[in-house]
Order: C-alpha cells, then structure tokens, then sequence
C-alpha cells in the first residue's frame, strides 16, 4: 500500500512538472509573441485618450471600462477563434482582411485631420454618414463604439503577429497563448490609459493636499499644468499612428500581392539612407519605412474619404430602408 501511494505520488509529481513546464512555455511564447507587436500596443494606447477627452471627470473611466471591455469581447469571442479558424482552413484570407482593415484607420486617421483642419467639412462628411449626435448619451455611446472599432483593427492585427509569430503547435496551445496576450495587453494598455486621462484629477488632489509637502503640492500644479498639452501630444500621436499603422498593413499586403518591384523600392530607400549614416542605421531604416507607410496611409485615407461619402453612405442609407426601426426613447 505504501508503495504504491508513493508511486501515485511520483506520478502526481511527474504530472505537475510538465504542467509547470507547459505553463512556462505558453508564458515564455506570450511574452516573445507579445513583443513583437509592441509597436500596434503603443499605437493603441495613444489613439484611445482621444476618445475620452472632453467628457466630464466622472465620466472618464467608466468610458475606459467600456472600451476595455469592448476590446476584450473583440479578442477573446471574435479575435481569437477568427484568428485560428481562419490560420487552419483558409489562411490565404488573413491578409486581405488585414488590407480592409488598414485602410479603415486610414480613413479614421484622415477623417481626424479633416475634423482639426477642415471642421466644417468633417461636420458635413459626419452628417452624410448620418453620425452626427446632439444628445451626451448618444455623444458618448458614438465614441465608445468609435473606439471600439478602431481597437477592433488594431487588435486584430496584434493577434496576427502573435499567431505569426508562434511555433507550430496544437491549436489549444496556440488559443492560450493568444488569450494570455489578449488579457495582457488588454490590462497593460487600458490601465495606462485610465491613469494617463485620471492623472489630472490626482494632481489636483495633490496640489490641494494638506499633507503634502510644498514641492508635493507644486508637483500637483505642474501635473495639472502638463495634461493638456500631453492628451494633444496623444491626439496627435494617436491619429499620426492610425495612419501609420494603417498604411503599413497596405504596405505588407502589397509585398504579398503586389509586384516586387515596390517591396525593393522601400527597401532599397530604407537601407540608402541607413547607409548613409551608419551610427543610427537602424533607426533610419525603421524611419524611412514608417515615413512611406504614413505616405501611403495619407493617401488611402484621401481617397476613402470621397468613397464612403458618395458610395458607401447613400448605399448605407438605403439599406437602412429595409432594415427595421428602433423605436427612440425619450432620452433620444
């Protein structure tokens, strides 16, 4: 009997040290596949501040909340299953939908400096498209479910490189670690998003504190006196990333489809300047190709503007005959 439980507990032991090693290993792939998509996190956290600015304090994290939790239903019920679903039976389809999806930031991205450039003409191209609201409800409600697209495409393209990114292994090992990144960058970039547009209010707070020291107290003063400028840095930030990112994922999906012709003309710009400075090669190499995805994002976004103002709208519209009423609330 005794040997035999020590057996039993051998085995349980055995058991445990694979798992721990399993568990180790989804760790140790998240975190590698993680980082190669570090760039389209830091494009997610800058874009999403946009969407919360002008709202009242009280209102700013419960937006948060509803973005994060928007951006996890769309990794972890759509995202996820999509990604794999899609990797085993039709890969070939990964690309062009990635394509759709980079020409919608583009058209985002441009339609934001249409708004700060031409307002009156962004409030026109708003009202064709039938997204012009008067009521805070449904003000708010439009930039909860603005940003939660956008998260859509940026976080669609985050489960892209991590799926590239993996090894090949058993689906169920390459859906955890996608739901480990999925939770993570979730929690990373919406944790730093609520303290980025809550970081006022505690330098209020602090600059009104009487415990604080007097340097405490005008640390709060410069932390109220900084966050304007820095959410218009992130504004500013978010939609020239919009535009990048977007016109990047265009970029790649020509080097798939396109003649190579245009692949080696980035290349061969990117690696002349690199060459001509050798000290910071890499940095100018990365430079030049972002600089000719931002090129290329302009561009798309230029041209969709028109497109889904005299085709997409009208056809929308009338659709939308067909489509059955909501009743409005009085609220409405």
């Amino acid at each position: 009997m005794s040997v035999g439980l020590i057996g039993l507990l051998d085995d349980i032991a055995a058991i445990a040290k694979v798992a721990a090693a399993s568990l180790d290993d989804v760790a140790s792939q998240a975190a590698k596949a993680g980082a190669k998509a570090a760039g389209v996190v830091i494009d997610d956290t800058a874009v999403t501040p946009g969407y919360v600015i002008g709202f009242e304090p009280k209102r700013e994290l419960p937006i948060v909340g509803k973005i994060a939790a928007g951006s996890l239903r769309n990794k972890m019920l759509i995202l996820l299953p999509a990604a794999l679903v899609l990797s085993y039976f039709l890969p070939w389809t990964i690309t062009p939908l990635l394509m759709l999806g980079g020409a919608y930031l583009c058209y985002e991205g441009v339609e934001k400096v249409l708004e700060a450039v031409m307002p009156h003409q962004a409030h026109q191209h708003e009202a064709e498209l039938g997204t012009v609201s008067l009521n805070a409800q449904s003000v708010e409600d439009e930039k909860v479910a603005s940003a939660i697209k956008t998260d859509f495409i940026l976080s669609a393209e985050i489960m892209a490189i991590t799926l590239a990114a993996l090894p090949v292994e058993s689906i169920w090992k390459q859906a955890l670690v996608l739901a480990v990144v999925a939770i993570g960058i979730t929690v990373a970039v919406y944790g730093v998003v609520a303290l980025i547009v809550k970081a006022d209010d505690v330098g209020v707070a602090l600059a009104r504190s009487d415990r604080a020291s007097a340097m405490g107290r005008a640390l709060g003063r410069g932390i109220v006196r900084s966050m304007p400028v820095l959410l218009k840095i992130l504004s500013v930030v978010g939609t020239a990333a919009m535009i990048w990112v977007g016109g990047g994922i265009i970029l790649h999906g020509v080097e798939v489809y396109g003649p190579p012709a245009i692949h080696h003309a980035v290349k061969a710009a990117a690696e002349a300047v690199a060459h001509a400075f050798p000290p910071l090669a890499a940095i100018l190499e990365w430079t030049v190709e972002a600089a000719i995805s931002g090129v290329i994002g302009l561009l798309v976004g230029a041209v969709s503007i028109p497109v889904v103002g005299f085709v997409f709208a009208p056809a929308w519209k009338s659709l939308k005959r067909f489509l059955p009423r909501r009743e409005k609330t009085p609220a409405q």
